[in-house]
C-alpha cells in the first residue's frame, strides 16, 4: 500500500489546509480574530471536504495493507493441514500467492458494489477526520501565535513546524479510537475467527467486549509519531509559501 499511501498523503493535506483557510476566511468578521467555536467550525468543514475526496484512496490503502496479513494466515493454515495426521492421505494443495493491486481491488469493488463500495466506512472516516481537524486546527493556530512577535508577521518556520508536530500528535491520539473502528469496518477480508461488523455501534461494542477498552488505543503511539512530522512539515511548506515561491520561478507567458 505504499504507492496508494503516497498518492493519498499529498491531496489529503493540501485539501485539508486549503479548505481550513477558506472556511476561516469566510467565518471571520471584518478580519477580526476568530472565536474558538468558529475555529472549530472551520476545522470541521476542512475535515469533511478532505474525507469526501480521499476516502476511496484510504479504502484501497487498507485493502492492500491487509492483503499481506490474509495471505500469511492462509499459508499458515495450509502448512498446518499438511502436518496434521487427521488431514488424510492426500497432501494439501500449496497456496499460490497472488499479488493484489489497487487496480484489481478498484475494479472488483466497482463491479460488485458500485461507487458506494469505494466509500465503505465513510461514516467512520468522518468520525475520525472531522474531530481530528476540529482539534488540530485551533490548537495549531493558537500554538503558532505564541511564536509571533508581531500579529502581522508570520511566525518563524521552526515555530510552525513544532506547532504542527504538537497539534498533530495530540489530535491523532485523541481520535485514535475512531481510527481503530474505521480500519476494522473498511477491512473487506477477514481472517479465521475474526468478527464481522454491521456498523459503527456494532464494531465498538464487539471491540469493547472481546478486547477491552485498551484496544481503542492500539497504534496510538505509532500514529502520533507519524502524524507529528507529517503535519509539521506540511505546515512549514504551507505557511512559508514554498509553493508560491516555486510558481513564481516558472517562466511567465507574455500577453
Amino acid at each position: 500500500g505504499a504507492a496508494v499511501n503516497l498518492t493519498l498523503v499529498t491531496p489529503e493535506k493540501a485539501i485539508k489546509l486549503a479548505a481550513n483557510d477558506f472556511f476561516r476566511h469566510h467565518l471571520s468578521k471584518d478580519g477580526k480574530k476568530l472565536t474558538l467555536l468558529r475555529e472549530m467550525l472551520a476545522g470541521c468543514g476542512a475535515g469533511t471536504c478532505q474525507v469526501i475526496v480521499t476516502t476511496p484512496m484510504e479504502m484501497l490503502k487498507i485493502q492492500l495493507q491487509d492483503a499481506g496479513r490474509i495471505a500469511a494466515q492462509k499459508k499458515l493454515m495450509a502448512a498446518q493441514a499438511q502436518l496434521s495426521p487427521s488431514s488424510g492421505a492426500g497432501a494439501a494443495e500449496p497456496v499460490v500467492e497472488k499479488r493484489t493491486t489497487a487496480t484489481q481491488i478498484t475494479r472488483e469493488l466497482l463491479r460488485s458494489k458500485g461507487i458506494a463500495g469505494l466509500y465503505k466506512g465513510l461514516g467512520a472516516t468522518l468520525l475520525r477526520d472531522v474531530p481530528f481537524s476540529i482539534v488540530y486546527f485551533p490548537l495549531f493556530a493558537n500554538l503558532n501565535k505564541l511564536g509571533q512577535k508581531d500579529p502581522n508577521v508570520k511566525a518563524p518556520f521552526y515555530v510552525s513546524f513544532l506547532s504542527g508536530c504538537v497539534a498533530g500528535s495530540t489530535a491523532a491520539v485523541a481520535v485514535n479510537p475512531c481510527d481503530v473502528i474505521k480500519t476494522r469496518l473498511q477491512s473487506l477480508q477477514r481472517g479465521v475467527n475474526e468478527d464481522t461488523y454491521s456498523g459503527i455501534l456494532d464494531c465498538t461494542k464487539k471491540i469493547w467486549q472481546k478486547e477491552g477498552p485498551t484496544a481503542f488505543l492500539k497504534g496510538a503511539y505509532c500514529r502520533a509519531l507519524v502524524i507529528a512530522p507529517l503535519f509539521g512539515i506540511a505546515q512549514v511548506v504551507y505557511f512559508i509559501g514554498i509553493a508560491e515561491f516555486l510558481l513564481d520561478m516558472l517562466p511567465k507567458h507574455r500577453a
